[in-house]
């Protein structure tokens, strides 16, 4: 339990941190950075794919555990997530934008990426209840898939009227929600009888969606032959991360 705890708190804290990036983004130029924002999206569908299937589903495999009940939670993943984006969609498209994102649209982002952060952080903990490499494994592609994320946020705080401070300090007290997610995760271990076996499916599940509903997706806009190849060679970079991390095991 203390080790797991340990490992969940260094790898939410970090996953947090991610929020920052957007300073790093403040020096480049806007064209040159979607440039190379386009490979980060596909290197981080690969790291969830690659999670996904050569770590979290093999483990529930190898524990016994994948039942039809396993299958029904990951579907229940995949609602979740559509739900939550489902919601903030919703938000967006009910108010006035006038032009640009109003300041209303920004609350409901900043809400809904608070709650992604804070499954975020139940998944990563979760994890690590399971052991150490599959918890590294999952907290890599977390933060694999948080960079593009966390710079498309900062961006959207800017573009709804948010100072460059402010829009750094509000997208880090979203990202905080992970921390108190992971220390759900690992603490509610002791009540919840193996809360791993619930949490795990539902992850496989927004890690699907995420991959295969937001990220990919956008691969598929503005096509050349160049960014295509240097798609799928960051998309196959990104699943050997995580085999190359089956090596822990």
């Amino acid at each position: 339990m203390n080790q797991a705890l340990f490992y969940t708190l260094i790898s939410v804290l970090a996953v947090s941190l991610i929020s920052l990036i957007g300073i790093v983004t403040l020096s480049i130029n806007t064209k040159r950075l979607h440039k190379i924002l386009i490979y980060l999206v596909s290197l981080a569908a690969g790291a969830l794919l690659g999670d996904v299937f050569l770590h979290l589903i093999p483990e529930l495999i190898e524990e016994g555990s994948f039942t039809i009940q396993t299958s029904l939670l990951i579907l229940g993943g995949v609602l979740i997530f559509f739900s939550i984006e489902k919601i903030v969609h919703w938000q967006h498209c009910h108010i006035p934008q006038n032009g640009r994102h109003s300041h209303p649209f920004v609350v409901t982002n900043l809400v809904g990426d608070g709650v992604h952060n804070f499954v975020d952080g139940l998944i990563i903990g979760a994890s690590y209840l399971v052991n150490i490499p599959v918890g590294i494994a999952t907290t890599i592609a977390v933060i694999l898939h948080e960079i593009p994320q966390e710079i498309g946020d900062f961006g959207i705080l800017l573009h709804g009227g948010f100072s460059k401070s402010k829009a750094l300090l509000f997208n880090f007290l979203s990202a905080l929600a992970a921390v108190a997610g992971g220390l759900i995760a690992v603490l509610a271990s002791g009540i919840i009888s193996q809360l791993s076996n619930y949490l795990i499916p539902l992850a496989i599940g927004g890690f699907i969606y995420i991959a295969g509903s937001d990220l990919i997706p956008e691969l598929h806009k503005n096509f050349t032959t160049k960014k295509s190849i240097f798609q799928i060679i960051s998309l196959i970079l990104g699943i050997s991360v995580m085999a190359c991390l089956l090596l822990l095991e």
